[in-house]
């Protein structure tokens, strides 16, 4: 067995749980890189990865049967007129009483849009160039004007990505946000195993490691204290939401007050499927009466092409990751208790440290989803919104769900809200962004507001 001063317990559990190969190369390492590989493995749970290779080797247990999800559907706004204006009125007063606080997962890298660099930082406006950061934050800012309150913006990054963004927002100030009401803070990490249930040197002082996922935004939420400075804020509801998207609505007054109003523990909004293969999750109904989503790689093809006796698809409310957390629900799944979210398997292709360099391994990676805390909670609904108003995320360089797509959705609906207040664009207008500093609806631009006629506009407020 190895040894290093004043480090016996760590190394001997090490032992004990078998791993000692992480030790391979321990006489080919100084005492500084000794000492950093025994810091990362101190805070290894080895009970737990030991439970998820079991977890992982036994494969998922069969799906418990489900129906298609109950829904508030827009198209009820007319004969629930009523209920609607109150849920309006509802989420105004939350939002004025200081009550609601924004929350970003902005984990991932651009590498997948050819982009070096944190997703949040890549540009997205399609005439200001705007990062999908600023874009966000000028959101919270105008929410927080429009209704005289200081809405926190909380950030969880990856570990990869934690500096740079902290450094982008910092030399950017912000975007106006006072630096009292941001907050950022990484997600967790955890170990990948072999196939042998062993773990993965990344180099021969370290562990490799993948992020936690992103229903190990709530745990780190929680481990940050961030979750519990919210409390002492008096914020009662966490609006979650996904950095890629820069349609959301970050502080809906309407989905808001239904949180409310319906006493839900979690809200979700969803979307009409636009075709059967669409590639996200639905809402549905478990057997045991909880509402909850089943990925679209996990529902039958038979299911997606299900129809109603109206012709429309019956699983065709669709997951964009867009969530209400009531703030006592997320105490209560963070908080040590016996009701916390799952760890999934998936088998993927790593890179683990060998005496020959670099090889490429096959092992398991462990993460949590966030859409797993619905089905730990009855009191959950689901909210339609439009997907021309609310869902253009960027994933991809081109074609579907990619830069060029998001920012024609931009366009459009900054076009179709001009048209609501009577507003007419200039025929040799092309593209037309409108600035959330200058609007988050239609009814906060001005009717006296006149479009330059120029090929490409920025509508910003009067810097008066």
């Amino acid at each position: 067995m190895i040894s290093f001063p004043g480090r016996e317990e760590v190394i001997r559990r090490v032992y004990d749980h078998g791993q000692e190969r992480i030790f391979d190369f321990w006489n080919e390492i100084s005492d500084s890189e000794k000492l950093r590989l025994l810091d990362d493995v101190e805070s290894i749970d080895f009970t737990l990865l030991e439970r998820l290779f079991r977890q992982a080797e036994q494969g998922s247990p069969p799906p418990m049967g489900f129906e298609p999800a109950p829904y508030i559907p827009l198209a009820g706004e007319e004969e629930g007129g009523a209920e609607f204006r109150e849920a309006r009125e509802r989420g105004r007063e939350l939002i004025s009483e200081g009550a609601v606080a924004a929350f970003v997962v902005a984990g991932g890298q651009g590498s997948r849009l050819g982009f070096d660099g944190p997703k949040g930082l890549f540009s997205a406006g399609p005439v200001s160039g705007k990062s999908l950061f600023q874009i966000h934050a000028e959101q919270i800012r105008k929410s927080s004007e429009k209704f005289g309150v200081r809405i926190p913006w909380l950030i969880m990054t990856s570990h990869s990505n934690h500096d740079q963004t902290v450094r982008f927002l910092e030399d950017n100030s912000r975007f106006g946000l006072d630096a009292a009401d941001v907050y950022v803070f990484p997600q967790g990490m955890i170990p990948s195993l072999d196939l042998e249930g062993k773990l993965i040197l990344e180099t021969p002082s370290s562990i490799f490691k993948n992020p936690d996922g992103h229903g190990g935004s709530l745990g780190a939420l929680a481990g940050s204290g961030t979750l519990h400075a919210m409390r002492e804020r008096g914020i009662r509801i966490i609006s979650y939401f996904q950095v890629d998207n820069p349609l959301v609505s970050i502080i809906d007054p309407l989905f808001i007050g239904f949180h409310s109003l319906r006493k839900a523990d979690i809200s979700s909004k969803g979307l009409m499927k636009a075709y059967p293969e669409e590639r996200i999750g639905v809402f549905v109904r478990f057997d045991n009466g909880a509402i909850g989503v089943v990925e679209y790689s996990d529902l039958p093809e038979e299911l997606q092409k299900q129809r109603d006796e109206r012709g429309r698809l019956r699983y065709r409310m669709g997951s964009i990751a867009i969530h209400l957390f009531g703030v006592d629900y997320l105490e209560s799944i963070t908080g040590g208790t016996d009701l916390s979210l799952p760890f999934h398997a998936a088998r993927k292709k790593i890179g683990s440290h060998t005496a020959n360099g670099i090889r490429e391994i096959d092992g398991y990676k462990f993460e949590k989803f966030v859409f797993d805390a619905l089905p730990l909670t009855e009191r959950n609904i689901v909210l339609e919104t439009k997907r021309e108003e609310e869902f253009a995320p960027i994933k991809n360089p081109s074609g579907v769900d990619s830069v060029e797509s998001a920012q024609g959705l931009m366009d459009a609906r900054a076009r179709r809200w001009l048209r609501e207040r009577g507003i007419d664009v200039p025929p040799s207008t092309a593209v037309v962004e409108i600035s959330p500093l200058l609007a988050l609806e239609p009814g906060d631009i001005p009717a006296s507001l006149r479009v330059p006629d120029r090929k490409r506009v920025n509508l910003e407020p009067d810097k008066d």
